[in-house]
């Protein structure tokens, strides 16, 4: 947070140019594009980063944030995204200044070719992308994959070993197609996705819209003051509200991590500026929209049916809330966190394959994609309690080396 807000001050609040972001992420013509035919356009670059970030942390995330930091969490994961657009802006925009050129002429970037090229520190630049291959592997992979069962299989009576080989072969088949497949697949199942999602929250705000003004005052108050949370559920300390939102919105946007990055210096576009500002209504998106929304609809729900919550877990809260939407809100529920679980696991695949690259060379590139597509089916298929309680850990050692080279690489972002 302290990294969100220095940025936010040194970079003059960029936030404050999101009209022209989003105007630029969706331009089908642009001047500033190289054409070439291994890389993105600007919207596909911001398409694979939606494509990893939409999804579990937007609901699942949420929902564990309010049920262990409070309706107060929502407020705290709100406002990372909001600082963490600055964030994201630097990260990006570093990424375009450092990325190279591969053998197949295709730029490859991120925080190891900041740390390499920019601070000259190759040991960062191989811990920095050991780490990304390992949240591939986790965060990425596995955790998705499991979700993907808990889900199919809690609703539908999906049995874990179909989910598992469906989901290995779909991903595998557009994996395999290289980043020209993902960014295509990406750029259009990705905005229906969200659009579906968000026009969904919108319904269910409607319908609770009585409770709506409770709500936003109850987020607010308890943002900052310890108190009991309705439902039977504890409340907890400004600390853990804190604590349990900024994890949750960092896990959900990834601003500081990184992982951004890499997809933003995949992009055709050769305007550092112009790319970051794309790459930044990522996390605008992501935080400030999908999981303010999903927030608003889990706590006004809390308000308007306490009864609701008898017996739910921390991750219950959302799915308590959808069964108010008309026409199948659980199974619509069930099939939104399905579709982006699969969306997420082809986003990420590219993450850790830039990664490999960057450790061992492109020949080493299909040996990582077939372990990918197997640890798809093994995630499907095993508990995972521990993998979940490494996710905050993982993108902690993530963010040590990436916000060191923000810092001391801060003179050379520019906001124009």
């Amino acid at each position: 947070m302290g990294t969100h807000l220095f940025f936010t001050i040194k970079l003059r609040f960029p936030q404050r140019h999101i009209i022209k972001a989003l105007k630029f992420s969706i331009s089908s013509v642009d001047t500033h594009e190289e054409k070439s035919t291994h890389n993105l356009s600007a919207f596909g670059a911001l398409a694979t980063t939606l494509a990893a970030t939409l999804g579990t942390g937007n609901i699942i995330g949420v929902s564990t944030a309010v049920a262990l930091g409070g309706p107060g969490a929502v407020f705290w994961c709100w406002l990372t995204g909001l600082l963490g657009m600055a964030t994201s802006y630097a990260e990006c925009y570093l990424s375009m200044l450092f990325r190279e050129k591969n053998v197949l002429q295709a730029y490859v970037g991120g925080p190891m070719y900041i740390l390499k090229n920019g601070l000259n520190n190759k040991f960062l630049a191989k811990f920095y992308a050991l780490c990304t291959i390992c949240a591939a592997f986790g965060i990425g992979c596995t955790t998705q994959a499991n979700s993907l069962t808990q889900t199919l299989s809690s609703t539908f009576g999906v049995s874990p070993h179909i989910t598992g080989i469906t989901a290995a072969i779909v991903v595998g088949f557009v994996i395999i197609g290289g980043i020209k497949s993902i960014g295509n697949l990406c750029i259009k199942l990705v905005p229906t996705l969200g659009l579906l999602y968000i026009g969904s929250c919108f319904i269910l705000l409607f319908l609770n819209r009585d409770a709506l003004g409770d709500a936003l005052t109850l987020i607010i108050t308890y943002a900052f003051k310890p108190n009991a949370m309705m439902g039977g559920i504890a409340g907890y300390s400004l600390k853990q509200a804190a604590r349990y939102g900024i994890a949750r919105g960092l896990f959900t946007n990834e601003a500081g991590i990184g992982t951004s990055a890499i997809a933003a210096s995949s992009s055709s576009l050769t305007d550092p500026s112009r790319q970051a500002y794309v790459s930044m209504t990522a996390v605008f998106w992501d935080t400030v929209v999908m999981c303010l929304l999903t927030g608003l609809v889990i706590v006004a729900n809390m308000i308007k049916y306490p009864h609701s919550l008898a017996g739910v877990n921390e991750a219950g809260l959302a799915d308590a809330a959808f069964s108010y939407l008309p026409m199948g809100g659980n199974a619509f529920l069930s099939l939104s966190l399905a579709a982006f679980a699969v969306t997420t696991l082809i986003g990420w695949s590219y993450f850790g394959e830039k990664a490999t690259e960057y450790l061992w060379g492109m020949k080493s590139i299909s040996f990582y994609k077939i372990i990918y597509i197997v640890m798809i089916y093994i995630g499907a298929v095993i508990p995972l309690n521990v993998v979940w309680e490494c996710t905050d850990l993982i993108n902690a050692l993530m963010i040590f080396p990436n916000v060191l080279a923000l810092f001391l690489l801060k003179d050379r972002i520019s906001d124009k």
